[in-house]
């Protein structure tokens, strides 16, 4: 089996490239990279995976990557990944994101190949709707407040099309909030985790910057969601969308708590406005239960334990 990845050098491209590599050992992996990416995430899977160069926002380097590699399943992940950044650059995100799925498929289409296709869709896609006491399940509507959960509406939204009007077999993949070690930290645990390692290390002054702690989330393991991929490949239905969550609300308040019972540090938590974002969800957790009768799939990592795992990787790198 021939296996494409795009955005392999990212946070979760990484992760899967090794659960694949580790379960699937028959497999051929191969990892689709802009020039410019940094590829210190891959480590030592640099000389196991196939490597091919190509850009979301160039179609024609994406048909050379596809002919290349021929792949028989593609994980879509590479993209434009986060909220804040979309505010100041809208264009670039609708670029990246949603133009870049359309030469992806266009791609495969010149080809006349039909790789099954899981899509990196996004819960901020839901936005609004998700302000509500309830897990929300995959009929809820779209109502995105930020560009960059626009450009992941529009992208679940092609993925739907291009099964309906193409037949190209999309899997289609609504992820919530994901994190562990290696995550960067511009996101919102990794920048707590980063800040108290700092602090440990007499490196930042004891304060701690936070966004708006009242918001509420729900958070996967990162190894977690790798595996939700492949089971997603082998399972999912063409043509479906799936929430991939813990189906578990955390407020990020009660994320930094439990971070802060890992470290003796005592921290001044000081709200930056540049953390706040222009318009934010309050409340965005899921349901997984359409996912879970369809793959067998299940969280299995504590999320304490995915917050200690990360402390502990940035502990070795500040």
């Amino acid at each position: 089996m021939r296996i494409l990845i795009t955005g392999v050098t990212g946070f979760v491209g990484s992760y899967l490239a090794e659960h694949l590599l580790e379960r699937q050992t028959d497999a051929e992996v191969w990892g689709l990279v802009r020039w410019s990416s940094k590829r210190d995430q891959l480590g030592p899977l640099e000389d196991v995976v196939r490597l091919v160069d190509a850009d979301l926002t160039d179609a024609s380097s994406l048909v050379r990557a596809m002919q290349a590699a021929r792949p028989d399943v593609v994980f879509h992940l590479a993209g434009a990944s986060t909220v804040a950044s979309s505010w100041t650059t809208p264009a670039e995100i609708f670029n990246v994101n949603t133009i870049g799925q359309i030469h992806l498929f266009e791609a495969m289409r010149t080809l006349n190949i039909e790789p099954i296709t899981v899509i990196a869709s996004s819960a901020e896609a839901y936005g609004r709707t998700g302000s509500t006491s309830s897990p929300l399940d995959e009929a809820a509507p779209f109502e995105p407040v930020s560009p960059y959960g626009v450009s992941k509406a529009a992208q679940d939204l092609l993925a739907q099309q291009y099964f309906a009007g193409y037949a190209l077999p999309t899997v289609r993949l609504r992820l919530f909030n994901h994190t562990g070690p290696r995550r960067p930290d511009r996101f919102v645990a990794s920048s707590f985790a980063r800040q108290i390692a700092a602090i440990e290390r007499g490196e930042q002054p004891p304060r701690l910057l936070v966004g708006d702690l009242n918001a509420v989330r729900d958070f996967t393991d990162v190894r977690d969601i790798a595996r939700a991929y492949w089971l997603a490949a082998m399972h999912g239905k063409p043509g479906e969308a799936y929430n991939v969550c813990s189906g578990k609300p955390v407020s990020i308040r009660s994320l930094l708590d439990r971070l802060m019972v890992f470290t003796e540090e005592e921290v001044e938590i000081q709200v930056d406005p540049g953390r706040l974002r222009a318009a934010e969800i309050t409340r965005l957790y899921g349901s997984a239960t359409r996912f879970k009768e369809a793959t067998g799939w299940e969280p299995v990592i504590p999320f304490d334990q995915t917050l200690l795992d990360m402390l502990n990787w940035w502990r070795q790198r500040v």
